[in-house]
């Protein structure tokens, strides 16, 4: 997968701004505030319909504009693809793939295969439950229609249940019989998604050990471990034994949308117990894990984006990254950095072909 040329107009701190890139490396470098960062979140804003700092569609609309319009030209398998999203304020966000509008965005997902490495994937290891599981989701998601089809059609549903759930306490009524036909539809929804998971994460785990041994030269061992009340009860019943405290939380208890990942390092928690430095390897390995699955399942390799690299990553890593490009493991790399020559210095030692761009 390889991004050619970029366009950005009204995007967060950019008025208009155009980008002609390099098929392999190509680095952002300058001072902090110049929209290094924003101009990596712009690639996978076209990737995946939304950014991935600030999901809020109206903030990425530069101040005191009323539109923005980000457009790429990609090639992808021999084949050109031309993507255009737009958004303007008050009406919904058009994504248009080589000139036609997406009837479903959930149609665009997978086409453009983006994997970014960032600081704040912190959140992974520091925050709640749901972003760990939009994580694997979205991994799943982009070599799976139907399991992406699946996961919409249950949010939905239990959004609904959720909102009856509510109506039962607000008119002190309760209806067993339309409450069980909200149960039986989502019963098989998120059996199919538990399994899938479960199958997905059975892959992947292995694919991260091996990075982690990579990143930190076999120093300690690290796990995954999938959490899941599915594992121990049928849907239907986590329903019926949830009933009382969903009734009074007016909130559906127990799912598939209640998982969650355990992250271990030498059998603890890498939260608690974890080291910057092993929790920023941790995290690394993670996404890069990422990129060998979709790699892997999608046939594509994946355009890789490193925001504010030298945060996550020493000289050397960075080093063992590009070198990984020029061998040919890897497909299109962007880095931003505060420091040009610190870059480039780390970037030729591996590479003769690439494109620093000043900010």
């Amino acid at each position: 997968m390889i991004l050619k040329k970029l366009a950005l107009v009204n995007y967060k701190n950019f008025e208009q701004e155009d980008f002609e890139f390099n098929p392999r490396i190509n680095c952002f470098v300058g001072f902090n505030g110049v929209g290094k960062t924003n101009t990596l979140d712009s690639i996978y804003h076209l990737a995946y319909g939304k950014s991935y700092f600030n999901p809020v569609t109206s903030q990425n609309i530069k101040h005191k504009k009323d539109f923005f319009v980000i457009e790429g030209e990609f090639e992808r398998l021999e084949r050109k693809e031309h993507i255009v999203v737009s958004a303007k304020k008050g009406q919904k966000k058009v994504i248009k793939r080589n000139a036609k509008n997406y009837e479903k965005f959930s149609e665009h997902i997978g086409l453009i295969p983006v994997v970014i490495i960032s600081p704040a994937d912190r959140d992974l290891i520091t925050e709640g439950s749901e972003i760990r599981r939009k994580f694997i989701d979205g991994i799943i998601a982009q070599s799976d229609k139907t399991y992406l089809n699946d996961l919409l059609a249950y949010n939905k549903l239990l959004s609904q249940r959720n909102s009856l759930l509510k109506y039962f306490a607000a008119n002190q009524h309760y209806d067993q019989e339309t409450l069980s036909v909200y149960n039986e539809q989502l019963s098989p929804l998120a059996e199919s998604i538990f399994q899938k998971r479960s199958e997905f994460l059975s892959v992947f785990t292995p694919i991260f050990k091996d990075r982690y041994h990579h990143i930190s030269k076999g120093k300690e061992a690290v796990d995954l471990h999938y959490r899941s009340q599915l594992k121990e009860e049928s849907p239907l019943a986590l329903f019926d034994s949830y009933l009382q405290k969903d009734l009074q939380r007016q909130y559906t208890g127990a799912g598939t949308h209640k998982d969650d990942l355990s992250f271990k390092i030498k059998n603890y928690s890498i939260k608690k117990f974890g080291s910057q430095g092993q929790q920023k390897s941790y995290l690394i390995a993670l996404k890069l894990a990422q990129y060998d699955f979709l790699q892997q399942h999608t046939g594509v390799k994946p355009i890789l984006l490193l925001d504010d690299v030298f945060d996550k990553l020493d000289e050397e890593r960075v080093g063992q990254i590009v070198q990984w490009v020029t061998q040919g493991n890897l497909g299109q790399l962007f880095i931003s950095d505060t420091h040009a020559q610190r870059t480039e210095e780390v970037v030729k030692k591996y590479a003769s072909d690439y494109k620093i761009i000043k900010l």
